[in-house]
């Protein structure tokens, strides 16, 4: 090396080192707040104890009194797209959230992907020098990604959070809980019989994540979004909580909606001449059977009592799910952080009418679109809230509870799909104690609240990607202004399952159609017309006085639409857009084999044998003293399992959870190896769509059972309970044993399940073949 290159390259190092600095972490801005968003699902305003409603709710009132508790804020209407819209805090369709994650269909904004252009909260805020944390319902991950082999990139670590602890779907059993830690499944620290519940369990995680930042980093600020089970379905609460409410509902879902108003209107929630609307608005020919709501008076004295007995359940729920909130709560208080944590206390969307009108001890009855069965759920009146049940109230409380206005989730138009309760809480940026405010607000505001309130905003640019602006319009100016100010937000669209509205500079306009009927024709649909500063509960149709106003809104929405990728309409049943083909990560296939010891496969990525044909076989190696689960999916509220026991082999197929269990049992099995299966030969369709055709259990190339049998169309569940081999997790399937009965005494070499249409001796050929190449 010459002399003069070596030179250069010293002159090179040096102008280098002299121009660099030491690498700096993130740091937030001085004294910026913590900030705790709590967010319940399920629940309209009139439910809780700040608004006026007959469920107590002793941590809410609490942070009220000492902050602000809104009276028009508003969502979308559905879970998945209202929870986008706190992560990005762009429109839910910008996000590709027009639907649940399991009803995505692909079109941009039904996608199911939040994209680049929309950097999350947590994002921002890790690159800002917070810590993120994320406790309980997800519900914005792909389902074909909801899988231990799937992409993460859509998973709350990927999304900004340095912790997740919760459940990635859109409900999940309280008591047997699909839970995930991080970027991995696990099984639930302790069961039911031990006191597990799951929001107690979410309570102690997050004590446990701030604890564990206070140890650590105890000057750095954090985001946690604490999202419960509750108040979806299914209804789970320990009995003394449930039994606190025994009689307070019997004067009925009419009875609770007057007496409401009058609370709401003595609080200053509503204004004095607000009206009720009524009880089943929709016109005939534009109404869902699934959502009629059977007048109070017009019940049995068996409906009343079963339909008293699911509002205390559901009661109960909310307050035992408030009091575990309380115990965080109380932690910040007693660690010195709650007077600089900004606190959003609220829910996702109006009460939901998922039970019918005769409420339901099985609520996956109405993603299967089969109806509910009184004599079936007054059977079960007793164990209401406990394991037994994955029960849901009827649709009258769901319009009780989402009083004064019409109708209740999924019903983006009206109110009582979006408007729910808010309080916030920040006792060291809010100078206001236990006032009301009644400016206009979206969840899509709350992100750009919170940039607000820290002082820093949504980057032009993140990693690269030019980002689109925030949709949503800060809340702080409304922490110190008057009751009555003027709101800083001018429109907001609706649009869901069908649905439409919008809001604009006071005014709403409602499109007269109702979600999951599969009508269409949305150019024939009727627009009314609401002047909302005046006519809070929407009950007076303006439209045949100012036809210019609604020719306004209806242009108005039809620009957000475009603006927003809101189309196309979809309003399919339940059903239809639940059980749809979506992209995969692996090829579709007609085969497909399961080993022992691995993780369970979520329904979203398993064989899918609904409405279909389809073929079980496993190979096994079995001593006289064999037991245990072969096979097990689902739980007892819809599911399958191929088990031994008392040394002979069950099958047994639990439709929809409804009694008895569908049960075909071999006699006595001779110890050796065996292929052991069954085989459902699908005929028809029943009355309400379910398979229904012939099933027959083998041993070896030898039928030893066969019987009548039907089954699901639709999803044993819209999470958790994933495909087991060896053994059974979470909530069994079958009630002819408990959890998790571990195969023993012999070897399962694999399990193979087909959906061709070949027959069963010749699947058990091939599947002999795979299991010994393995």
């Amino acid at each position: 090396m010459s002399d003069e290159f070596q030179g250069r390259i010293e002159l090179d190092v040096r102008d280098s080192v002299a121009d660099w600095k030491p690498y700096e972490p993130p740091k937030a801005p001085d004294d910026a707040p913590n900030v705790l968003v709590i967010l319940y699902d399920d629940t309209g305003m009139a439910s809780w104890s700040p608004y006026g409603g007959r469920i107590d709710m002793p941590t809410m009132d609490r942070l009220a009194e000492n902050g602000l508790t809104y009276t028009q804020w508003h969502t979308t209407a559905l879970c998945s797209p209202t929870r986008s819209t706190f992560l990005t805090g762009r429109n839910h369709h910008l996000n590709g959230m027009g639907n649940i994650m399991e009803g995505t269909n692909g079109f941009p904004g039904l996608s199911g992907h939040i994209p680049a252009e929309c950097a999350t909260i947590g994002q921002v805020l890790q690159q800002n020098g917070y810590s993120t944390f994320w406790v309980g319902k997800d519900h914005n991950v792909p389902e074909e990604d909801i899988s231990a082999g799937g992409s993460k990139e859509q998973w709350p670590l990927s999304q900004g959070f340095d912790r997740f602890y919760g459940f990635l779907g859109g409900e999940t059993n309280n008591w047997y809980p699909d839970l995930v830690e991080d970027n991995h499944f696990i099984e639930q620290p302790y069961l039911p019989e031990d006191g597990y519940h799951l929001s107690r369990d979410l309570a102690d995680q997050t004590i446990r994540l701030l604890r564990d930042q206070n140890a650590s980093n105890p000057s750095k600020p954090w985001y946690t979004w604490f999202c419960p089970g509750a108040n979806h379905a299914p209804h789970h609460a320990p009995q003394e909580y449930i039994d606190k409410y025994k009689g307070a509902f019997d004067d009925g879902y009419d009875a609770y909606r007057s007496w409401v108003l009058e609370r709401m209107i003595e609080r200053g929630v509503l204004p004095s001449d607000t009206e009720l609307t009524p009880l089943n608005p929709m016109p005939e020919d534009q109404a869902n059977v699934a959502d009629f709501v059977k007048p109070w008076e017009e019940l049995s004295e068996e409906e009343k009592r079963l339909f008293s007995r699911m509002a205390e359940v559901f009661a109960g729920f909310s307050e035992y799910t408030d009091a575990q909130i309380g115990r965080l709560i109380d932690y910040l208080e007693e660690t010195g952080q709650l007077d600089n944590t900004l606190i959003f206390y609220c829910a996702d969307n109006g009460a939901s009418g998922e039970g019918s009108p005769d409420g339901s001890v099985n609520e996956n009855k109405f993603f299967n679109g089969f109806p509910d069965d009184l004599a079936e759920n007054l059977s079960k009146i007793d164990v209401l809230g406990g394991p037994e049940t994955y029960n849901h109230y009827p649709t009258g409380w769901a319009a009780a509870f989402s009083s004064p206005f019409q109708m209740f989730k999924r019903y983006s138009q009206f109110s009582g799909g979006t408007c729910d309760p808010m309080v916030i809480h920040w006792p060291a940026g809010i100078k206001a104690k236990g006032e009301i405010r009644h400016q206009y607000h979206h969840s899509v505001d709350v992100v750009a609240t919170v940039l607000d309130v820290i002082g820093i905003e949504m980057p032009e640019v993140f990693r690269g990607i030019e980002q689109r602006p925030l949709d949503g319009v800060s809340m702080k100016y409304s922490f110190d202004a008057e009751p009555d100010g003027p709101t800083q937000k001018s429109v907001q669209y609706y649009a869901m399952l069908g649905t439409r509205g919008i809001w604009k500079d006071g005014w709403k306009a409602a499109a007269i159609h109702a979600p999951l009927t599969g009508h269409g024709r949305f150019d024939e649909d009727r627009w009314e017309l609401y002047h909302t500063d005046e006519d809070r509960s929407e009950s007076k149709d303006l439209a045949a006085d100012y036809p210019e106003k609604l020719r306004e809104l209806v242009t108005a929405w039809n620009e957000q639409a475009e603006k927003n990728n809101v189309l196309p309409l979809d309003d399919r049943s339940a059903r239809d857009q639940l059980t749809i083909e979506r992209p995969q990560a692996e090829p579709p296939r007609n085969r497909y084999i399961y080993y022992p010891d691995t993780t369970p496969v979520p329904e979203s990525v398993a064989v899918n044998v609904r409405g279909r044909s389809f073929k079980i076989i496993a190979n096994v190696e079995i001593e006289a003293d064999a037991q245990g689960v072969i096979f097990a999916h689902g739980s007892r509220f819809g599911g399958h399992a191929l088990f031994i026991k008392d040394n002979r082999l069950n099958y047994v197929y639990n439709f929809l959870g409804i009694p008895p269990e569908q049960t075909y049992t071999s006699g006595k099995l001779e110890p050796g190896k065996h292929s052991l299966g069954m085989e459902f030969n699908r005929l028809k369709s029943g009355e309400h769509g379910e398979s229904v055709g012939q099933c027959t259990l083998f041993i070896d190339e030898l039928a030893v059972a066969e019987g009548p049998m039907r089954a699901q169309v639709g999803k044993f569940t819209l999470c958790g309970d994933g495909l087991c081999v060896g053994y059974d997790s979470a909530d069994t399937v079958s009630t002819q044993y408990t959890n998790p009965f571990p195969f023993t005494g012999g070897t399962i070499q694999g399990v193979g399940i087909d959906v061709s249409s070949e027959q069963y001796l010749d699947f058990e050929l091939e599947a002999l073949g795979a299991f010994a190449r393995e």
